[in-house]
């Protein structure tokens, strides 16, 4: 999926071969997920699904989250947004930080999954306690918008800077626009709360 994000909300263009957020090669290596890599690489979809989907079903948050992007794309099986966010899902609950932003991004959004700011909340806030920059991007976004939240700047301010500081020009440019509008002791308080932030871990 391929959007852009704007301050005033959230446009998108449809699926393609890209990633919500973070997708594809993000991965470990190990006997069994790497195979089913390498099928993938080479465009043999049917042995990505027939490698990943024994390690999803054992419970590999990682193979599960891969797999959910196979039913996205419909390489491999039919495209089924339905079992795609099912696997997104059974990651996310095990902690799984990029299937939570993805999860989170589709509640966002509301073309796959019917939009849902709560659900949307919970899993980036849940993404970007772990430090995923993607997820504190679009949290900021939620808090500057008002979306599902109380607006909030300095807040937006802070997720904002925590991703810049991650390498988001992104959000350094949606930093930079909100900043026009706060005052000094604003700013301050933004910039205090990122320096005293620290990730947690699942």
């Amino acid at each position: 999926m391929i959007w852009t994000l704007s301050c005033s909300g959230w446009r998108f263009s449809g699926i393609l071969l890209a990633v919500l957020v973070t997708g594809m090669h993000t991965t470990p290596v190990w006997a069994g997920f790497e195979e089913g890599l390498a099928a993938y690489e080479r465009g043999d979809y049917p042995t990505t699904l027939q490698e990943w989907r024994p390690l999803a079903e054992q419970g590999d948050p990682t193979a599960q989250h891969h797999l959910g992007w196979l039913y996205i794309l419909g390489h491999g099986a039919p495209q089924d947004y339905e079992e795609a966010v099912r696997w997104f899902r059974k990651a996310a609950e095990q902690g799984d930080r990029d299937a939570q932003t993805n999860l989170g991004s589709l509640y966002l959004l509301g073309d796959i999954v019917p939009q849902d700011y709560t659900e949307a909340l919970k899993w980036l806030r849940a993404a970007a306690d772990q430090g995923h920059p993607y997820a504190q991007m679009k949290l900021g976004i939620m808090y500057e918008d008002g979306r599902g939240v109380p607006q909030d700047y300095v807040q937006a301010h802070m997720w904002f800077s925590l991703a810049v500081a991650q390498g988001s020009e992104l959000a350094s440019a949606f930093r930079d626009e909100l900043t026009q509008h706060m005052a000094p002791a604003e700013i301050a308080e933004a910039q205090r709360q990122a320096q005293e932030w620290n990730p947690k871990k699942e």
